[in-house]
């Protein structure tokens, strides 16, 4: 997370280097500083701070999730039975807990929480919910969504 609360305000420069870096996060600086139009003292600088400031918060490898075996996505919409402070940090733990969720949301509408869960297969995902979600007394109900087809994966932030 942030070392620093206070951030330097992005200018065009800083979205131009993230959002190169979102394409590719191993180029060189010298790399980086030709596509942003700068020079590399300058990318290695401002990449430096927007770490310090939290403004990149990973470096990090995205892996197709069937070539790690992990075939089955699914969407889970979580309802709690109660909406206590304590209890929905509780349920928020168990989630960043889980090795089989790779994405939790705090939402509002019908759901308190979406969860996305990657597991193996059918069984796997019957044990997770098993574990995880009938076994919390705080959990009313939950819905899940069997993922068919990945139409669009990009997690970045659009400049």
């Amino acid at each position: 997370m942030a070392k620093d609360t206070t951030r330097t305000p992005l200018d065009d420069l800083d979205r131009r280097i993230l959002a190169a870096l979102q394409e590719d996060n191993r180029l060189s600086f010298a790399e980086l500083a030709e596509r942003v139009a700068s020079s590399a003292a300058s990318c290695m600088r401002r990449v430096r701070r927007m770490r310090e400031e939290g403004v990149i918060i990973a470096d990090i490898a995205l892996v197709d999730p069937q070539a790690a075996g992990r075939s089955l996505t699914a969407v889970v919409n979580v309802e709690l039975e109660s909406e206590r402070l304590d209890l929905i940090d509780a349920f928020k733990r168990e989630m960043r807990n889980a090795p089989e969720v790779t994405q939790c949301y705090m939402v509002t509408g019908d759901a308190d929480f979406v969860v996305v869960v990657t597991v193996e297969d059918v069984a796997a995902f019957e044990v997770f919910t098993k574990e995880r979600l009938y076994a919390n007394p705080n959990i009313r109900k939950f819905r899940s969504m069997i993922m068919l087809d990945r139409v669009k994966f990009e997690p970045r932030v659009v400049f």
